[in-house]
């Protein structure tokens, strides 16, 4: 596939739910590979419904979703798909280690023939000393941090995140910011963050999708490429000041 070529095309997508509620009209959008794309806009615009189509979770009503040139269903079934959800989803009965492996064991995967990697990237989100603990144990952070590494697990092309940081405090959520930039910068990661925030979204992201309800549909779509990818002084430059002012003004025309 040409670097130039899309990983994924939405074009002319409509999901209408049973009870009627027109959650996307004629979304029409390209995503290509190595991009840190933020869905912003207030509830109901349809940011989540977008994910999980391209999970293959829901289904369009019309229109088409190609993903590395694959129909929606054997796409979604080829496990280059990892996702984070806005709750961490964690089995309460398992250790931390035993819920990173989970989608590896529902392949048949061996836990020997993953240890390592098990580790590693428990490593990596910084839980290598809490692999034998539960849950319960852990703070809201940390257990966002195993949802990340069980989503990374399966090395995937594409992470696609539901307001994963929604229910945090602020230090946590700068953090994990930070963290999730530094996975995507040191794979090949293609990344889509579904957020409320306009700050959070200008600082993780290459490009914003600004999109307004009822019915969802794409309003604006920017490119931020400055100081990319961002370190955590770049939340005190003009540019960011700059670049939220912009975003803001075409999330305040839709809300």
């Amino acid at each position: 596939m040409s670097a130039l070529e899309p990983i994924i095309k939405l074009k002319k997508v409509n999901k209408v739910f049973e009870n009627g509620t027109e959650a996307l009209k004629g979304m029409d959008i390209d995503v290509f590979k190595g991009q840190f794309i933020s869905f912003l806009g207030p509830s109901g615009c349809g940011k989540s419904t977008v994910l999980r189509m391209i999970s293959g979770l829901l289904k369009p009503t019309s229109g088409q979703i190609e993903i590395y040139k694959k129909t929606l269903n054997s796409s979604s079934k080829s496990g280059e798909i990892g996702f984070v959800f806005q709750d961490s989803t964690l089995m309460p009965w398992a250790t931390v280690e035993d819920n990173v492996y989970l989608p590896l064991r529902l392949k048949g995967t061996s836990k020997e023939k993953v240890r390592e990697d098990i580790e590693e990237i428990l490593s990596k989100v910084g839980l290598i000393e809490f692999r034998k603990s539960y849950p319960r144990e852990l703070s809201g952070g940390m257990k966002m941090r195993v949802s990340i590494a069980r989503a990374l697990i399966v090395k995937p092309k594409l992470l696609l995140m539901d307001e994963p940081f929604a229910a945090l405090d602020e230090i946590t959520r700068f953090k994990l910011n930070d963290d999730v930039m530094s996975f995507w910068k040191n794979s090949d990661l293609t990344v889509i963050f579904v957020t409320h925030s306009v700050f959070e979204s200008v600082y993780l992201s290459n490009r914003v999708v600004v999109m307004a309800p009822r019915p969802g549909r794409v309003i604006a779509d920017i490119v931020l490429n400055d100081n990319y990818p961002r370190t955590e002084e770049y939340r005190t430059t003009s540019e960011y000041a700059k670049n939220c002012r912009m975003v803001s003004k075409y999330l305040k025309n839709v809300v």
